[in-house]
């Protein structure tokens, strides 16, 4: 950071930071924490909106020596009183619109805004780090399982810095680049895409998590001359819309990326012929692998439509049946990995953490086909994940909340296309003998204790579900019977 102290770091809207102005502000953030109580290994929840405190946040729990927990703010307020208490989380910096969310706050609380600002001009700066090994946890990234409740992913600094130098490496990023991002930075997605460039000294535009307009993006680009920039597949459609109506070329784009869910040939044509000096380039990876762990480049984004591409530099991947024997290429197996990038457990769950790590390798739980050039392809979720808009959605947690009103006797949920979202998910329920309920109430209960992108958009009401023998339910049955 002191290497480029009067280069622009951020920018976001009207507002900007140079690294120097970065670098002192956190610095009295990690102050104000220490003095509030933090200590090294220590956790602090960040209920933030995609901004310039975000940024500052992370950075200073870093040097305070705590680990960051970021979360989803299109959580609803159980499931953030969940996270703090799972991550026994002893401190909170929370955007002022979000307080409400917070239903039990750790004691040490920053709210942004006058609050905020307040204790960073009174703070001293922390001056001396606290020191951390490459093993300490630098991030808890909360992600769903099957379980039905979120887990905690345990990235250490070596995995955020193995991901971040593959990532430079793979996408031959310079510190002349502008990235911006249409992913909050409390996605994975995000973090993996913000910390190559403060690492080389590049600018990159923040972009608002409260709305996506696309026109606002495009303009984004083109004021900022971005060269490099990544929005999930729904997003790109209306870029590319935009982009066109406006007569806006972007011409310094070299890269545009884009992830999180499939892309439809579709929308990767309009990027091609809408941003013809930019190289396609689709990511793939999960939160326990530290962020992408696939790229699809260049001219293979439509040569070879369909598949997530080739394993980054650092990660090694293998497919491998239910017995952890590698299958030949174009069979199916799960995708498994090992690699300094991977997430060192799940925190508190030494048992899921052993079952995701048989035989040493992390299965990831997706299901693919490797083509006789090495291309992968996904072929299945083996967890039933549903991406939904570029948001992860999992069955169980919706299954949970259904099952918790008192006229649900039995509740499946599983992924159907749709034309914006490229996934929903879909409700299929069996009511108690004699009750009643509506639709639109099961959506309402779901809606009031979910994010609103995890409620059914739709429910069907059925008199059985179909089971195997062990009493799982056969999901593909139902997607089958009912055309979905």
């Amino acid at each position: 950071m002191r290497l480029h102290a009067h280069k622009t770091a951020l920018v976001f809207g009207s507002h900007r930071r140079s690294f120097s102005q970065l670098d002192a502000r956190a610095d009295r953030l990690a102050g104000a924490l220490v003095a509030r109580g933090v200590r090294a290994g220590d956790r602090v929840a960040l209920l933030l909106h995609t901004g310039l405190e975000f940024v500052e946040t992370l950075l200073a729990c870093h040097r305070a020596g705590a680990a960051a927990v970021p979360m989803n703010v299109r959580l609803a307020g159980d499931e953030i009183a969940y996270i703090l208490r799972d991550s026994n989380a002893v401190g909170l910096v929370v955007s002022a619109e979000l307080t409400d969310l917070a239903l039990a706050p750790p004691p040490v609380r920053l709210t942004v805004g006058e609050d905020y600002e307040r204790a960073l001009a009174e703070a001293e700066p922390l001056g001396t780090w606290a020191e951390v090994t490459e093993e300490d946890v630098a991030l808890v990234m909360y992600t769903s399982g099957t379980t039905g409740r979120p887990k905690g992913a345990l990235l250490s600094h070596r995995s955020l810095v193995m991901s971040t130098l593959s990532w430079i490496h793979e996408l031959h990023a310079t510190k002349d680049d502008v990235w911006l991002s249409g992913q909050p930075l409390f996605h994975i997605g995000g973090l993996n895409g913000l910390l190559p460039f403060l690492f080389l000294g590049a600018t990159q535009v923040v972009s608002p998590t409260t709305g996506f307009v696309a026109e606002d993006a495009v303009r984004r680009l083109d004021a900022n001359a971005a060269s490099m920039c990544i929005f999930v597949p729904t997003q790109w459609e209306q870029v590319c819309n935009a982009a066109a109506s406006s007569g806006v070329n972007c011409s310094r784009l070299r890269v545009a990326m884009w992830g999180a869910s499939s892309c439809p040939r579709a929308t990767l044509e309009r990027m091609a012929t809408t941003f013809p000096r930019a190289s396609i380039v689709s990511a793939y990876g999960q939160t326990e692998t530290a962020g992408a762990t696939t790229l699809l480049k260049g001219n293979d984004a439509t040569r070879k439509l369909g598949s997530v591409g080739k394993p980054m530099l650092g990660v090694e991947l293998r497919l491998v049946d239910d017995q952890g024997v590698d299958v030949p290429n174009d069979q199916v197996g799960e995708i498994v990995y090992r690699g300094p990038m991977l997430m060192s457990g799940y925190l508190g769950r030494d048992e899921a953490t052993r079952e995701a790590f048989t035989g040493g390798w992390f299965h990831s739980g997706d299901l693919a086909r490797r083509d006789d050039e090495g291309y992968l392809y996904i072929v299945d979720r083996k967890k039933d994940l549903i991406v939904s808009g570029g948001e992860n959605v999992y069955p169980a947690e919706i299954e949970r909340v259904l099952l918790d009103h008192a006229a649900v006797a039995d509740a499946a949920v599983v992924g159907a296309p749709h034309a914006r979202w490229i996934e929903t998910p879909i409700a299929f329920v069996v009511l108690v003998d004699g009750a009643t309920a509506s639709e639109r109430e099961l959506v309402d209960h779901c809606r009031r204790q979910l994010a609103g992108y995890k409620k059914p958009s739709r429910v069907i009401f059925v008199d059985r579900l179909p089971r195997n023998a062990g009493g799982k339910i056969l999901r593909r049955e139902l997607r089958l019977s009912h055309a979905l």
